[in-house]
């Protein structure tokens, strides 16, 4: 199972030392930014790092030949659709929601701003709608009363999306497929600004 890792930050950090230690081969990391902490990362692991032409979408040519999964760890470029044709099993991303709940960048502060007793994080296929593809796992936690975003994240919803890419990973290594379950429309929220 060869990846390529799309991200950025603590979480494509963490993400790249989970699929180590899990044993999968990174043979690529794309970052947006070359002075970013997963470049880092990854350069000290000997692992190639491409920089993105254009920060806001990943093309084909910024994909490992031979690609089995693009994985998405705190990314917010588009993945094109050439991109997700190099790699055999396309690609997929951890959104921090149930979604089609949430979808959008501000997803765990529209949990804590909503209210919602309940938050969970989603392995979802990339697609051309930004965080509407199909879901490939999906777990939930409940929220703590008066937790905040960055806490309510911290201690629960990275460590969810660890171990649901992980058991994704696990099942397309074994299936050379990804599971996959349609999102259901009439349950979306839409992501307005929280500026």
């Amino acid at each position: 199972m060869r990846i390529t890792l799309v991200g950025s930050r603590h979480f494509g950090v963490t993400t790249l030392n989970m699929l180590r230690e899990h044993g999968v081969p990174v043979v690529r990391v794309v970052v947006a930014d070359g002075g970013d902490r997963l470049a880092a990362a990854a350069e000290a692991a000997g692992i190639d790092v491409v920089v993105q032409a254009n920060p806001k979408l990943v093309v084909a040519s910024e994909i490992a030949p031979d690609t089995d999964l693009i994985i998405t760890a705190h990314s917010h470029a588009r993945i094109g659709r050439d991109a997700l044709a190099a790699a055999k099993l396309g690609g997929i991303g951890y959104h921090p929601s149930l979604l089609p709940r949430h979808r959008g960048k501000a997803a765990v502060e529209w949990t804590i701003k909503e209210g919602d007793p309940v938050a969970g994080g989603t392995i979802y296929h990339l697609a051309e709608r930004m965080d509407a593809g199909a879901i490939a796992a999906q777990d939930w936690c409940f929220v703590r009363k008066g937790e905040t975003a960055r806490e309510l994240w911290e201690r629960a919803l990275a460590p969810l999306g660890l171990k649901l890419l992980a058991d994704v990973i696990d099942y397309a290594t074994v299936h050379k497929a990804l599971p996959n379950k349609p999102q259901d429309e009439q349950f979306a929220t839409s992501a307005p600004s929280l500026s």
